[in-house]
């Protein structure tokens, strides 16, 4: 299947406008994790948390699952293939489990962190900096490696890659045999 030129580029404005998104939304939850960890005030950490939660519930998910399917149309729907190019291969993977990650990792702790400002407020100790910064970190580094990636495209062709393109150039020399003779 290949996409039409008008939606293939539809899918790759899609497809960049929700990784930008989801990149800035990674780059908020952190700014918000590094207030609620190092801010003397309750009512600073208890909004900043808040807001961390507001992001996981609401924005989060809809932006990963959005990458994650227009990656997966432009990776079927145009010749760069699936599993003909190692960078496509590595960024899908990354995409599912960085998506994996976010419900099942940081989304728990941005709901677990908000049950620790209810100590926060009554004078009990900071969140854990792991609950609130870990997960936005290591997100922030996969999202920024995978764009490195898209933009470099690096490690060349796959195995399945290299015997398409190779079935491809006995198609074109066969048929100019065939016109030659």
């Amino acid at each position: 299947m290949r996409l039409s030129r008008p939606a293939r580029r539809a899918s790759l404005v899609v497809h960049v406008a929700a990784s930008a998104s989801w990149l800035g939304l990674t780059l908020g939850l952190l700014a918000l994790g590094i207030t609620a960890t190092t801010t003397g005030s309750a009512v600073t950490v208890e909004a900043s948390v808040r807001a961390m939660k507001l992001f996981a519930d609401w924005l989060l998910l809809p932006v990963a699952f959005l990458t994650l399917l227009s990656g997966l149309l432009l990776a079927l729907g145009t010749p760069w293939g699936l599993a003909r190019h190692r960078w496509v291969c590595t960024k899908f993977w990354l995409t599912l489990a960085t998506t994996t990650a976010t419900v099942f990792a940081l989304r728990p702790g941005a709901n677990s962190a908000v049950a620790a400002v209810a100590a926060v407020a009554a004078g009990g100790p900071l969140p854990d900096p792991g609950e609130v910064l870990f997960g936005p970190i290591v997100s922030l580094s996969a999202y920024v490696f995978m764009t490195v990636i898209s933009v470099l495209k690096p490690w060349g062709l796959t195995r399945r890659g290299r015997a398409s393109r190779a079935r491809a150039r006995k198609a074109v020399d066969a048929e100019r045999a065939r016109q030659a003779a």
